[in-house]
Formats: C-alpha cells, structure tokens, sequence
C-alpha cells in the first residue's frame, strides 16, 4: 500500500492544477462544437504521452543528479507554480481553435502543443524525480483525463457555479503545501 500515498498526493496536485486550465477550457469548447469521443480520445492520448515523457525525464534526473538538488528544485517549482496560482484568478480568454478533417489526431496535436511544458508536466517531471515513476504517471493521467472528463460534460455547469478563482487559489494552496513537503524533505537530507 505504499503506492497510496504518492498517488492521491499526484492526483490531487495535478487535478486541482488543471481544473479550469485552457486546456480543459479547449476541451469543453471542442466537445460544444464537435463530438465527444474523439475529444476524449484525443486529449487522453496527449497526456499520456506528454505524462509518460515527464516521468520518465524526471525518474532519469533522480539517476544523475543528486537528491538534494532534486528536492530544492521541486519545492521552488511548488512555489512558482502557487504564486502562479494565486495570481490566476481570472478566467483566461479562450484560444482560437483549428479543427481539421481528422478530429482526434487534431485535438491530439492542439493538446499536446498546449501542454507541453505546462506547470502539470514539470510538476509530474518533479514528483517523478522523488517518487516512483509508474505511480506518477498514473496518478497524472487519472487526474487529467477526470479533468477532461469534467471539461467535456460537466464543465459548464461546474464553472457557473464555482468560480474559477477558488480553484486556482485551491491549487496555489496545495501547490504552497507541496513546496513546504519538498523543502522539508531537503532539510531532513542535509541535516
């Protein structure tokens, strides 16, 4: 059961992070405009490739670099990443979108390219560094296809009646408490 631990402190991170992100502000315009399966096909692919990318560059840091430059590392990306939240309080303007004829490759390729290098991928990249690379994967994964899921049927009615602030303030709040884990991990490594 120590696989349980990592896995809901993933999950959690990477599901509030990108809980009205654009890219699940994409996905519930596309699945507006188009239908929803090759919307969730498409998206769930990209990140599980760019999730699978980010685990395994971060499983390969903790290899080559030392554990106390990793910890430091993470826990000032965790606090970036909160500052970031909190200053996200607004809504961010929808991006123009270009469909093809192919519509999963398509939202694959606009998923992919919206993502890549986004604060979840370097978090998972991060977490990936310090816990088990598998788990990590996982665990963002599930997080972002619920979120998807969430953006594609549910988001609407979600964002009218939670405002879009709150959940980025609730990520800021996770993200602070993760960079205050890191930190102290760092501090238990060199003492």
């Amino acid at each position: 059961m120590e696989f349980v631990e990592p896995f809901i402190k993933v999950f959690l991170l990477v599901f509030l992070a990108e809980f009205g992100d654009k890219s699940q502000l994409v996905c519930m315009t596309l699945s507006a405009r188009y239908r929803a399966a090759p919307v969730l096909i498409g998206s769930v692919l990209a990140f599980s490739v760019l999730n699978a990318l980010a685990a395994i560059f971060g499983a390969a840091l903790s290899i080559y670099v030392p554990q106390t430059l990793i910890f430091f590392v993470v826990g000032v990306l965790f606090f970036v990443f909160a500052i970031q939240s909190f200053k996200n309080d607004e809504e961010e303007s929808e991006e123009s979108i270009k469909i093809g004829k192919h519509l999963i490759s398509s939202v694959f390729i606009l998923i992919f390219l919206a993502e890549l290098g986004d604060k979840t991928q370097l978090a998972i990249a991060g977490l990936a560094a310090v816990e088990q690379a598998w788990i990590v994967w996982v665990a963002g994964t599930v997080a972002l296809m619920l979120t998807t899921l969430l953006g594609v049927w549910f988001g609407r009615v979600l964002l009218k009646r939670l405002p879009i602030a709150l959940i980025h303030r609730g990520a800021g709040v996770l993200f602070m408490l993760f960079a205050g884990i890191a930190f102290f991990q760092l501090y238990q490594l060199v003492r």
